[in-house]
C-alpha cells in the first residue's frame, strides 16, 4: 500500500445507545466536523491548483530557454523551487487521500504529481509519514524525531561524546535551517536509493523510470542552455531553495513540542492535537506551507481537503478549549525561534525541557 489511507488512523464516530459506551471525545469532534461537510471531496480545487502551478512551472521553463545564458536564470531557477515544493505539497495530500474518493486514484495521483513534477519518491516517504502521524514525537514511533545529524530527544544528547561533536550539539539549533538547504538533495537521493535497493515496492520500474527522468532531463535542459558556472549556480539555488520551503513547512509543526517517552499511551485526539502547533496566517501562509500550517486539524483529520482545513480550525479550536485539550498556535517566525531554542536547550544538556502534558497531569 503505498497511500497513506492508514495513516493516523481515526476511530469511526459512534453514537451511544442502549448499552453502547458514550463516544469518545474524538467521535464527538468527528461527528461535528462531519455535519459541516468539511471531509466532502473538493477534486475541482485540486485540478485548479494543479493546472496553475503547472502553467507556472512551464512559464518558467520557457523564460528560462528565451533568457539563455544569464544569470537572470537564477531567479528562474527560484522559481522553479517554489513550484516544486508546491507540487510536494499536492503529493502529500493526494497520498493522504484528500483528493479522490477512489484510493487507487490517490496513490496515482501521488505518483505522478511527486514523482514526475517534483522527482520524489512517495513509496519511502510514505513509510516513514505513516510512522509520524501514528505516533507523533513519541520516542519509539516517530522518524522524523530519531537522532541523526541533529539530536531531537534530549535523552540522546549524552551519546555524543566526541568534542567536535559536542561542540556542534551544543550550538545545533543555529545549524538546523542551513542544514535545510540540502533537504532537497536528501529527498532526491533517499528516495531513488529506496527504489533501487527495496524490490517489494509495487510498480518499482515505472516509479524509478519516473523519476529518473525528471531529474535526468531537469540536469540536461540546465547543462544544456548555461555553462558548467551558471548550471551549477542554478541547481544549487533550486535544490537549495526547494530544501528549505519544504523543510520549512514541517518543521515548525512538531520541533519543539512535548516529547512523548516510549510506551506510553494517550487517546487519539490528545496525541495529536497535544504534540502539533499550528502557525498564523492568511492565505499566503496556506500557500507557502501547502495547508500544513493547520497541523492539528490536518493531524486530527488527515483525508480531509486541504481547503476544508481554514474552516475546520475554529471548530476544533473551541472544542479543544471546552475540553480543556490544549491547542498550541503561533506565528511562524515565532515557530522557528522555538524549533532554534529547543535544539540548542537539548544540545546544552537539559534533561526535560518539555514534558509531555499527560505526563505533567499524572506527576501532579
Amino acid at each position: 500500500m503505498t497511500a497513506l489511507e492508514n495513516a493516523a488512523p481515526a476511530p469511526a464516530p459512534t453514537r451511544a445507545g442502549a448499552g453502547a459506551r458514550p463516544p469518545t471525545l474524538y467521535a464527538q469532534l468527528a461527528e461535528e466536523v462531519q455535519a459541516a461537510g468539511l471531509m466532502r471531496r473538493r477534486v475541482g480545487w485540486y485540478v485548479t491548483t494543479t493546472a496553475v502551478v503547472l502553467a507556472v512551472t512551464v512559464g518558467a521553463w520557457v523564460a528560462f530557454v528565451v533568457l539563455g545564458d544569464s544569470w537572470w536564470t537564477l531567479a528562474v531557477a527560484a522559481v522553479l523551487a517554489v513550484t516544486s515544493a508546491q507540487f510536494g505539497f499536492l503529493g502529500h495530500d493526494a497520498a493522504h487521500r484528500q483528493v479522490f474518493a477512489s484510493g487507487t486514484a490517490n496513490a496515482w495521483a501521488a505518483r505522478v504529481v511527486a514523482g514526475a513534477c517534483a522527482g520524489l519518491s512517495m513509496g519511502w516517504w510514505t513509510s516513514k509519514h505513516n510512522r509520524h502521524h501514528s505516533g507523533p514525537n513519541q520516542v519509539d514511533r516517530d522518524p522524523d524525531i530519531a537522532t541523526g545529524v541533529l539530536v531531537f530527544d534530549p535523552a540522546d544528547a549524552p551519546n555524543r561524546t566526541h568534542p567536535a561533536a559536542r561542540w556542534f550539539l551544543d550550538r545545533q539549533g543555529w545549524a538546523f535551517f542551513p542544514l535545510l538547504l540540502l533537504e532537497g538533495v536528501q529527498l532526491h537521493v533517499a528516495g531513488v536509493r529506496d527504489l533501487l535497493t527495496r524490490r517489494d515496492v509495487p510498480h518499482r520500474r515505472l516509479k524509478l523510470g519516473i523519476i529518473v527522468a525528471r531529474l535526468v532531463g531537469f540536469l540536461v535542459a540546465v547543462a544544456v542552455v548555461l555553462p558548467p558556472g551558471k548550471a551549477a549556480a542554478f541547481v544549487a539555488v533550486q535544490l537549495g531553495l526547494f530544501g528549505l520551503l519544504m523543510g520549512g513547512a514541517f518543521a515548525p509543526n512538531h520541533k519543539g513540542m512535548p516529547i512523548v517517552p516510549a510506551g506510553t499511551r494517550i487517546d487519539f485526539l490528545s496525541r495529536q492535537v497535544l504534540m502539533s502547533r499550528n502557525i498564523d496566517g492568511g492565505r499566503v501562509t496556506d500557500v507557502a506551507m501547502g495547508g500544513l500550517n493547520y497541523q492539528i486539524e490536518h493531524h486530527l483529520f488527515p483525508s480531509m481537503p486541504r481547503p476544508a482545513l481554514r474552516q475546520a480550525q475554529p471548530i476544533v479550536r473551541r472544542f479543544c478549549d471546552e475540553h480543556g485539550v490544549r491547542y498550541t498556535q503561533t506565528s511562524l517566525v515565532g515557530s522557528y525561534g522555538i524549533v532554534v531554542r529547543y535544539l540548542n536547550r537539548v544540545g546544552l544538556g537539559e534533561r526535560d525541557p518539555f514534558t509531555c502534558p499527560l505526563v505533567q497531569q499524572r506527576r501532579a
